[in-house]
């Protein structure tokens, strides 16, 4: 087992992974910034190297100052959280060239699963279903069109190197289709650097469905359920729950053994998540994350099973611990993003943490680095802490959620807590009758 990581992240994560580390003995270095001075986890860590000023790209971004931390503190491997690095596959070869761990893929499956165009092909030829659209990119005029006539509108125009929504155009008659690819490949080219544009079918009701997989890179594959990320706001997730609302456990068994044995196939290393728009009984892959996920909390509290150490075991080599058959789903569990916005208006909310109270209680879980007295930084993700919570059925877990954001105290900043709190008041939310597009709805961005 390593005896030093270094933790390339910052916020929750970092802390997150800090105490995985020291559950299995190991000890932490934590890089930072110099607004992430005083974080959490850079006070908790064993050691601390800063590694650049407050912008991204001059710190968590600054791959030689990352490497070089390494260096300094005799780390042998790197977990990169998520965000930031931790689907770069330059950095992932980088990290190995000089002898470290990745805790992670391979540079080549986070190469391939950051490719949406060569991801789609690659899971289908898995047997993994996929939405229909155009086979690669749309190049021409003409070949959009007849694309788009063929699987009939409306359409859903998507950046190969994309997420969070940008690169991507809903066109729903043809006259607008020319339009929109310009814009999508402008808006691509800005954001990614890479203007391939490529054609799906538009589903106008799904649900958001994600696989969580744990893969040990020589051939064995098991998956840990399914979570329901379906309340989104501008592609962005809000709220995620386990399990799904809508899937039975045959299908759930189905579509997660689907996805495990895909993974096998490519002998996959490390955790991920498949994830799939879900409507009228049939899933359509999207997306594979080839990384821990914000909301890998609700699979933790479903099957009792720690992703963070799990991550780092198999990065040591250590075969599965576990079978699909030692896989157990008691219960149900829910996240709350918790942000530091205006809940109504969602302008980022930075600034100083004068009173900071985190519920308590049986099956509640806080994941957060905030303190009273903390500045939050107004440089990074407005992400400040996740609400997690588990009862033993879906409307035990909604009432004991109720209570622990009347609980929760963040003052000196805004937060989103007070839409939660909304939210659960609505009949669809306890109902869980819902899907990507009702929470825009709801707080009319649509």
């Amino acid at each position: 087992m390593f005896e030093k990581i270094l933790i390339a992240s910052r916020g929750e994560i970092a802390l997150r992974i800090h105490r995985a580390c020291r559950d299995l003995g190991i000890s932490t270095v934590a890089v930072h910034s110099t607004a992430d001075e005083d974080a959490m986890h850079v006070r908790l860590a064993d050691e601390s190297v800063c590694i650049g000023p407050p912008q991204a790209q001059d710190s968590y971004l600054n791959m030689p100052a990352i490497v070089s931390a390494c260096e300094i503190s005799g780390a042998s491997a790197i977990h990169p959280g998520y965000g930031f690095l931790s689907e770069n596959a330059k950095f992932a070869e980088i990290v190995q060239e000089h002898g470290l761990t990745f805790i992670g893929p391979s540079p080549e499956h986070i190469r391939l699963m950051g490719d949406k165009i060569e991801a789609k092909k690659t899971v289908q030829a898995l047997g993994i279903p996929v939405v229909p659209g155009s086979e690669g990119a749309v190049t021409s005029d003409d070949e959009t069109k007849a694309i788009a006539n063929e699987i009939g509108y409306p359409v859903l125009l998507k950046a190969a190197s994309g997420g969070g929504g940008r690169g991507m155009q809903i066109v729903r008659q043809e006259s607008h289709l020319l339009g929109a690819l310009s814009t999508a490949r402008s808006e691509s080219k800005m954001a990614f650097g890479d203007d391939t544009i490529y054609m799906e079918k538009f589903l106008e009701r799904p649900r958001h469905i994600e696989i969580q997989i744990l893969a040990d890179g020589q051939g064995k594959a098991i998956h840990l359920g399914e979570r329901d990320c379906s309340l989104q706001r501008r592609h962005q997730k809000v709220l995620e729950e386990a399990p799904s609302p809508a899937l039975s456990p045959d299908l759930r068994n189905e579509i997660g053994g689907t996805v495990a044995r895909a993974m096998e196939k490519i002998k996959y290393k490390g955790v991920g998540t498949v994830e799939f728009l879900y409507e009228n009984g049939e899933f359509y892959f999207i997306e594979m994350n080839t990384r821990i996920q914000v909301e890998h909390p609700v699979t933790e509290m479903i099957t009792g099973l720690d992703l963070i150490v799990e991550q780092i075991r198999i990065a040591d080599d250590q075969p599965l611990s576990l079978t699909q058959d030692d896989v157990l789903i008691t219960g149900h569990a829910i996240e709350c993003r918790i942000n530091a916005e205006n809940p109504k208006t969602f302008l980022p909310s930075p600034g100083l943490v004068t009173h900071y109270h985190p519920p308590g209680g049986p099956g509640i879980r806080v994941d957060s680095s905030l303190y009273t007295d903390y500045v939050i930084p107004p440089y990074y993700d407005s992400l400040v802490g996740k609400l997690i919570v588990h009862g033993r059925t879906r409307k035990d877990c909604l009432m004991r959620l109720q209570r622990a954001l009347q609980e929760f105290v963040i003052e000196g900043v805004e937060t989103t807590i007070p839409l939660f709190s909304d939210l659960l008041q609505q009949e669809d939310i306890r109902t869980g009758n819902y899907h990507i597009r009702w929470l825009e709805n709801y707080l009319n961005l649509t």
